[in-house]
């Protein structure tokens, strides 16, 4: 497909639980070279001490403070990451800014590995916590975005594995052996590159797909 005509969004890219945005040095010079303006943040604390509603806070503020009112954003969220820019998207208005949303091996139906710790955001990633519960609530709402889950049948952060999957948008199984290699396997690159490439929905499907 030819992307030059595109209309290409700066893309934010949020990071996972223990990282910094330093995990996307790979993916965001690769989108870089692409053509894409490429921005990130660190999450702090990032080890699980506050909420990951908190955290989607720090996001809305990043956003407010570096792009215009008007300007139109794509979001990627890794992991914890991935959740994080769920809240955001359906709790804090970013529904009204983003037109791309990926998730890179997100526990959107919850991680048992989350129970090896009582910090608050762990405790929300845990299967069928109250957090989860709520946002898979009304995750149809994200059917009016291009939404893109990318996830590994072969993860071990996120157990079981297919808690990555989500009954809206499009899915993509990457068979990568290790959790932190979906953000520089160059076959995950290649599938956040296409979802990036892919023309905005015009409002009328949008309402269509999420009915």
């Amino acid at each position: 497909m030819n992307i030059e005509n595109q209309q290409r969004n700066p893309v934010l890219l949020i990071h996972g639980i223990d990282d910094t945005e330093a995990v996307f040095h790979k993916m965001a010079g690769h989108l870089g070279l692409q053509g894409w303006s490429v921005y990130s943040l660190d999450l702090v604390p990032n080890n699980g001490d506050v909420g990951l509603d908190e955290l989607a806070k720090q996001v809305a503020d990043y956003v407010t403070a570096t792009f215009a009112p008007e300007q139109c954003l794509d979001l990627v969220g890794f992991s914890m990451g991935g959740i994080v820019s769920r809240y955001y998207v359906q709790r804090l208005g970013g529904i009204n800014r983003v037109q791309r949303f990926i998730t890179i091996s997100s526990p959107h139906h919850g991680t048992v590995v989350a129970y090896g710790s009582r910090r608050p955001g762990c405790v929300q990633m845990r299967p069928d916590s109250i957090f989860l519960k709520d946002l898979n609530s009304d995750a149809v709402m994200l059917g009016q975005l291009d939404f893109t889950s990318i996830w590994t049948p072969y993860d071990l952060m996120i157990v079981p594995a297919n808690s990555s999957q989500m009954s809206v948008g499009n899915e993509v199984i990457v068979p990568v052996a290790l959790h932190p290699w979906m953000l520089t396997d160059p076959r995950s690159l290649a599938v956040v590159k296409a979802a990036l490439a892919e023309p905005i929905k015009l409002p009328l499907l949008n309402k269509k797909a999420s009915q």
